[in-house]
């Protein structure tokens, strides 16, 4: 290649190792180990030659296709009658023979072959085979190859743990990938080109459009058979697509390639982590609907509660005033004190306090009924409210399946967040203490056994009666005691105006103490459990503001890294293009 040309790929190879790199930051930041280590792979072999990959199952003849494609008239590859243990041969360009052992699972093989100046073998256990690691091991090389050589055994193409494995490079991958039916020689040759068209027609239904099927047979090529052993095709293939000055560049647009497949698999990960977060904060705003709801409704209830109090209130108190000015006419008095001489309780004192207690009977037949309509109006508003609220979160939308290639973490952590949250509620709704309130309820910190035994939302009828009546009842105590006071040893014949005028006045505090405190406590306790409600969310709202503000970050970020890959990757076609070295 020319100088200038060499230039220009180091320079763009610096460029996608500087990508890369951004892109394994974006992988230790999202947490995925695998796609870790797959992209810390990739940086480490963009210097390396372009790497075909040979997969098959085993007994397919992958170590004796390589061994005839090198045609070193050497057995580079062991050819074995069982399967080899579960090792990576990596066979690269060495100035002398050697073999050295990377890792337990990889070896590397040098030998001084011309061909391997340019391009460096990768020889895979089988797709079949029931030994630990095998498939593992042979997955984690694929992302890094820069060609796919898929071997089959020529007589049965079909096995479906090979297909199984097609799959997963190219619906994962999208690797280049060219077919190759080994052992022909044991075939003729109507049956040879059966297989050959089965293969091509299952690869296009796969969405190959033009697949490349070759059909060699290692024997024949070993034997000097050259003309019939179909690895010139194959041989002039390499020659006019890959070796030539090609195969640098091709390394570099492949490394690219596999970083954008990774770039765009963390895209649509991250697009699905938004659309759940989406669906999460609108689920969120769902549930704030009924508590919001609830409020007017119950804040609505609560008024017509107290205007109905007020009213049986005032036709209570209207009545007894009515009879307390007729009571205090001059000759009802004259009456009344002539009778008292013979009859102890004729006397005004002794009507005075029939007429507090007669009020007394009244108000109370007049509110308890406007008082238990009212209070399980409430009651029935917040339970309905409470169910509505206990049915969404079941029904809740999950769209990042637990099972996610890529963030199983994060909807796995969630799936655990709304399932306690779930639980939390079902408990809540359960729990009487839920619905107490010590602040409005400070004689009541236990609930009665059989109030308590309803459980949960079942109380709040009882709890809000309760309630009620204690705020009624002492509002009423306190003008009865009031009214005792102004009748109390006053001269009748002197004062009528004034015990009219005490009445009224103290008729007057009775009916605002009536409608603040009942309105005052009725509407605290539907605020407070409202707030307790909400507060079933903690965990799930602290999820959503995470979600947001990671989600933004990381999109961000592999947007950034998406536009630097599609500017380099028009620049690396255009270098092809310019040097007129574009494949075929």
């Amino acid at each position: 290649m020319k100088p200038i040309l060499n230039q220009q790929l180091q320079n763009y190879r610096s460029q996608i190792d500087e990508i890369v790199k951004e892109l394994h930051h974006l992988t230790l930041a999202i947490q995925h180990r695998e796609l870790s280590q797959t992209v810390s792979d990739l940086r480490n072999r963009i210097t390396e030659p372009f790497m075909f990959v040979i997969v098959g199952e085993v007994k397919a003849g992958k170590s004796s296709f390589i061994n005839a494609l090198l045609d070193t008239e050497k057995e580079i590859c062991k050819v074995a009658p069982s399967p080899l243990p579960d090792t990576i041969q990596q066979i690269v360009y060495g100035e002398e023979e050697a073999i050295t052992e990377i890792n337990p699972y990889l070896k590397r093989i040098s030998q001084p072959v011309d061909i391997l100046r340019e391009i460096a073998i990768v020889d895979t256990p089988g797709t079949n085979t029931i030994v630990d690691h095998h498939q593992e091991i042979t997955e984690s090389f694929i992302p890094a190859s820069d060609l796919i050589v898929f071997v089959f055994e020529a007589k049965n193409p079909y096995r479906q743990s090979a297909w199984d494995f097609f799959q997963y490079i190219h619906s994962d991958w999208r690797k280049k990938i060219i077919f190759v039916l080994q052992q022909k020689d044991l075939m003729n040759a109507a049956d040879l080109a059966i297989n050959v068209q089965g293969v091509e027609d299952y690869a296009r239904k796969q969405g190959i459009e033009a697949p490349l099927v070759f059909a060699v047979s290692a024997k024949q090529e070993l034997e000097a058979q050259k003309e019939i052993s179909g690895f010139i095709p194959v041989r002039e293939y390499i020659r006019q697509h890959i070796t030539g000055g090609k195969a640098p560049i091709l390394k570099l647009q492949n490394n690219l390639a596999t970083s954008q497949n990774i770039s765009e698999r963390i895209h649509r990960g991250l697009d699905l982590r938004r659309r759940q977060y989406e669906a999460d904060l609108g689920f969120r705003q769902d549930i704030h609907q009924p508590l919001d709801l609830q409020e007017t409704n119950s804040q609505n209830l609560v008024k017509v509660l107290v205007e109905n109090l007020v009213a049986s209130y005032d036709r209570a108190t209207l009545k007894t005033e009515r009879e307390l000015t007729e009571g205090l006419s001059f000759f009802s008095l004259i009456r009344r004190s002539f009778s008292s001489i013979f009859v102890k309780n004729e006397s005004a004192k002794e009507w005075l306090k029939g007429l507090s207690e007669k009020l007394e009977t009244e108000l109370n037949e007049e509110m308890k009924s406007r008082l238990n309509q009212g209070v399980s109006d409430i009651a029935d508003s917040i339970q309905q409210m409470a169910k509505i609220i206990d049915l969404k979160i079941k029904n809740s939308q999950t769209i990042l399946a637990n099972n996610h290639e890529i963030f199983s973490s994060i909807a796995e952590r969630r799936a655990n967040v709304l399932r306690e949250l779930q639980e939390t509620f079902a408990n809540f709704l359960k729990r009487s203490d839920s619905f107490t309130d010590e602040e409005l309820f400070p004689q009541r910190n236990s609930i009665a056994p059989n109030l308590a035994a309803g459980g949960g939302v079942a109380v709040v009828g009882a709890l809000l009666t309760g309630l009620t009546n204690l705020t009624v009842l002492d509002v009423t105590g306190g003008i009865l005691t009031a009214l005792g006071l102004v009748f109390a040893g006053v001269s009748i014949g002197i004062n009528r105006r004034k015990i009219i005028r005490g009445y009224r006045s103290e008729i007057d505090k009775g009916r605002q103490r009536l409608e603040s405190e009942v309105s005052e406590k009725l509407r605290t306790y539907i605020r407070h459990i409202k707030q307790r409600i909400d507060s079933n969310f903690g965990e799930f709202d602290q999820l959503i503001e995470q979600e947001e503000q990671q989600i933004a970050e990381l999109l961000e970020r592999q947007e950034n890294i998406r536009q630097q890959m599609l500017e380099l990757g028009d620049q690396l076609g255009q270098l092809l293009t310019d040097e007129g070295q574009a494949p075929k």
